[in-house]
């Protein structure tokens, strides 16, 4: 099978934003006057949306308010500081305009916040995706694994299930693209290892994102 419709997962797939994202949470957690996080536990908490991100890097029992400011705080310094050290992964800009020229719908959908999503995609890849989507719960679109942002991306795009696939490096990812009715494409160099990936279900695996064109039509 062969695919015209790429969906991506964004953090740990296109771009490595584990640096700006540890600075921005440990930040947060200072102003809060609580301990830091590791870089590696870090890594662990990302996938699931920024609230589940923070409430995994604040103490045990903090309280819901606390929380939230920490939250905001985390939002703001990310804001501002989300270019500092992200960058994409090796490869990756060469395989989404190698998938452009074969002619292939490009899009992201992530559980980042979806300003952060929408002006990420715009600095790094500017004309080479057809859609991006973040997190946007409040607009009453649940975040992955729920299908409804992929339902939504692929709607916009005129894309069928039969020739669209999700590309992303957890398993989050995994169950996003199960709910979705559409095949997974897990990738290696992300925030997962390959180990963790087969643990949770991945069908296909790959080391480099110039696999991926070789899956893509015509």
């Amino acid at each position: 099978m062969t695919y015209d419709t790429i969906i991506f997962d964004m953090d740990g797939t296109l771009l490595n934003t584990l640096d700006d994202l540890a600075d921005a949470v440990n930040y947060a957690l200072e102003q809060m006057g609580w301990p830091g996080r590791t870089t590696d536990e870090i890594r662990t908490f990302v996938g699931n949306g920024v609230q589940l991100l923070i409430d995994r890097a604040a103490p045990q029992g903090a309280a819901e308010e606390e929380r939230r400011r920490c939250l905001e705080c985390f939002k703001t310094r990310y804001q501002a500081h989300m270019l500092d050290k992200t960058a994409p992964y090796p490869g990756v800009v060469e395989m989404l305009k190698t998938l452009r020229e074969k002619g292939c719908r490009l899009a992201v959908c992530s559980n980042k916040f979806d300003r952060a999503v929408k002006g990420l995609s715009q600095d790094f890849f500017p004309s080479l995706l057809d859609a991006a989507a973040g997190e946007n719960e409040a607009g009453g679109v649940p975040k992955k694994p729920h299908p409804a942002m992929v339902h939504q991306v692929m709607a916009a795009l005129g894309a069928s299930p039969e020739r669209t696939v999700y590309v992303g490096d957890a398993d989050t990812d995994i169950d996003t693209a199960r709910n979705a009715g559409i095949p997974c494409v897990s990738v290696t160099w992300g925030f997962r290892d390959r180990a963790f990936l087969l643990a949770h279900g991945a069908q296909t695996l790959i080391d480099t994102p110039m696999e991926l064109v070789d899956m893509a039509c015509p």
